[in-house]
């Protein structure tokens, strides 16, 4: 049996490429900053599930299913959440039948199910882990890590302090900006001194600020309040995983502020030389090459894309949505698009979906993997391999493998009476299209067909000399 291949992941903090070596091969801890469950998401969010669902399938094929635990946060300690809570429930609150978080957890509940529901269509796995930030604000009674432990320690430590209401991180600390490679005067030319006279720098940031009375907020060693941003993830993140991990992820956009100082508050709170051994960044997503904004009017939830016909007037699959991300290196920036996800469906409408005996991933696909996630190789290698797999049991094994490792396998058009006689009328109102010259829309109908593994084939009648159309599943 071939050994398995050396991972080698591009790491932020040293802005370099080397091999992966777990602290514990037996016990391999990843850590990726999950949703705020405000609103739907969108598919910028997407993005980082679907990367790092394939980085952790390929940790549980290297080191072993049972060895890996994925921590993913819902993040559901917001002030906007928070206020949508007390609107709702205010009363109750007062009245004491209700806890705040019980009111959260009402308020967020359809927001968090449609994310559930959203990325499992994805095709992702479910995280090891998935803790919400309200449940680790304070001390828990499992001795679990929680946030307002932690800000004792910083405090006790002389990394934090009280001022102007507020539990304020110092940031004069040594080491601070070593993952942005931001030093604190670049900090202080974009800080607004005027307005937050009370820090010691300006670029320190809140660990804790007091609630007004008619604010919600949770008992603590500083008063009635609610914690800041950053701390949510140091506390989740110490109390599944420990106090350094292996992996810690999310998007480009969080490498500054956020994780900036989950590294400073994670590391000044325990005292370790690291947070996590490596950080991992995907790229930003462009929608139709531009910036997705709800004022530029392409802001694109992931449940648009699945049950409306917002984008491109229908509705994608899941499995296509998560080829068309893979099709792009996971650093890169991505523009998604029409055209895009049209390819990628009919890149998924040539690859079979037959069942095969048990094979092994292509070592093809496994060494693109292994090299920083190098999903467009990967796609590649599968692509050639679904060209070899019809008549080739073995190939056709090893295709299933490989695409179940990336999590792109097709699923299996099963025919029933009702499928047969939908194809049957939708081919019909095709060739209605194509007598009326409008093949634009004929053509639209056919793609729609394959998208769904039924490819039709033109021809004709050797007696009438009429058009004829056939049809057959490719998968």
């Amino acid at each position: 049996m071939a050994a398995e291949p050396v991972l080698n992941l591009y790491n932020t903090l040293t802005r370099s490429k080397a091999p992966f070596k777990p602290i514990d091969p037996t016990n391999l801890r990843m850590y990726v900053c999950g949703p705020t469950v405000y609103d739907f998401a969108h598919i910028g969010n997407a993005r980082p599930v679907i990367v790092f669902d394939v980085l952790f399938r390929l940790l549980r094929h290297v080191y072993g299913v049972d060895q890996v635990t994925y921590v993913r946060n819902i993040t559901d300690v917001d002030d906007k959440i928070n206020a949508r809570a007390l609107r709702d429930f205010g009363a109750d609150i007062t009245a004491g039948t209700i806890t705040l978080n019980e009111a959260i957890r009402r308020v967020t509940e359809k927001t968090a199910d449609q994310f559930h529901s959203d990325v499992a269509t994805l095709g992702t796995l479910p995280p090891t882990q998935e803790p919400r930030a309200t449940e680790f604000v304070q001390k828990r009674a499992d001795g679990r890590a929680d946030m307002i432990t932690l800000i004792e320690r910083l405090i006790d430590r002389g990394h934090a302090y009280q001022a102007g209401g507020e539990v304020l991180f110092d940031t004069s600390w040594a080491e601070y900006g070593q993952l942005s490679k931001r030093n604190l005067e670049e900090q202080q030319a974009g800080a607004r001194i005027a307005v937050e006279g009370h820090k010691k720098n300006p670029g320190d940031f809140v660990l804790w600020k007091l609630s007004s009375p008619e604010e919600p907020g949770w008992d603590s060693p500083w008063g009635r309040g609610r914690p800041g941003w950053h701390i949510e993830c140091s506390a989740m993140s110490a109390a599944y995983l420990g106090e350094t991990f292996d992996i810690h992820g999310g998007g480009l956009d969080l490498i500054f502020p956020h994780h900036e100082n989950e590294i400073a508050q994670s590391r000044c709170a325990h005292g370790t030389k690291v947070m996590a051994n490596v950080w991992m960044h995907n790229g930003f997503v462009q929608v139709e090459g531009r910036k997705m904004s709800k004022s530029e009017g392409n802001f694109v939830t992931i449940h648009d894309l699945l049950h409306t016909e917002n984008f491109g007037g229908r509705k994608w699959p899941g499995e296509v949505l998560r080829l068309a991300m893979l099709m792009t290196h996971y650093r890169e920036p991505i523009d998604f698009s029409v055209k895009r996800l049209e390819e990628a469906e009919r890149l998924l409408a040539r690859w079979p979906a037959e069942e095969a005996g048990k094979g092994s991933v292509d070592p093809a696909v496994l060494a693109a993997l292994a090299d920083d996630l190098n999903t467009v190789e990967a796609v590649q290698a599968l692509h050639a391999l679904a060209h070899r797999a019809a008549g080739d049991p073995a190939a056709a094994a090893s295709f299933q493998a490989s695409a179940a490792l990336l999590g792109v396998l097709p699923k299996k058009v099963e025919i029933s009476d009702g499928l047969a006689a939908e194809v049957e009328a939708t081919i019909q109102r095709r060739l209605d299209l194509i007598r009326a010259k409008n093949f634009a829309e004929a053509d639209k109908v056919r793609d729609d067909l394959l998208a769904r593994g039924i490819q039709l084939k033109d021809g004709k009648d050797p007696v009438t000399g009429e058009r004829v159309t056939t049809w057959e599943v490719k998968r």
